[in-house]
């Protein structure tokens, strides 16, 4: 399975509670948004250790800039329902690389047709 990571997957995994979530991640090699890397970098609590594993996950995914035509289908998703910019960028990269979408919210995103999702905090 071909997968993106939201956000809030990358900040849950650093919460030595979701032992279970960093075991899950261990068994994929996702891709990531650089949005989701500018989300979670700059997230106003995490600690400089925390960087640290967090840059070093990062080397090991598939990072994914912000083109065009994800930019073109954000906005189509902002427009058909209220959403960050954040989410709407993800979803838009789910979609146009046919990526499974690994979120904790899966509430932000069901409205999307044919985005598939998964929460590995559900399993």
């Amino acid at each position: 399975m071909k997968i993106i990571l939201d956000s809030n997957i990358i900040i849950y995994s650093l919460q030595p509670q979701n032992e279970n979530l960093i075991k899950w991640l261990d068994g994929h090699l996702p891709y990531v948004s650089a949005i989701t890397q500018l989300e979670v970098l700059g997230y106003h609590k995490i600690t400089q250790n925390e960087i640290l594993f967090v840059r070093r996950y990062f080397s090991n995914c598939e990072m994914i800039s912000i083109q065009q035509n994800i930019i073109d289908k954000a906005i189509t998703l902002r427009q058909t329902k209220s959403m960050s910019l954040g989410d709407a960028i993800i979803a838009a990269t789910a979609k146009h690389y046919k990526l499974t979408l690994v979120t904790a919210n899966i509430k932000d995103f069901k409205h999307i047709e044919s985005l598939e999702l998964i929460n590995p905090l559900a399993l």
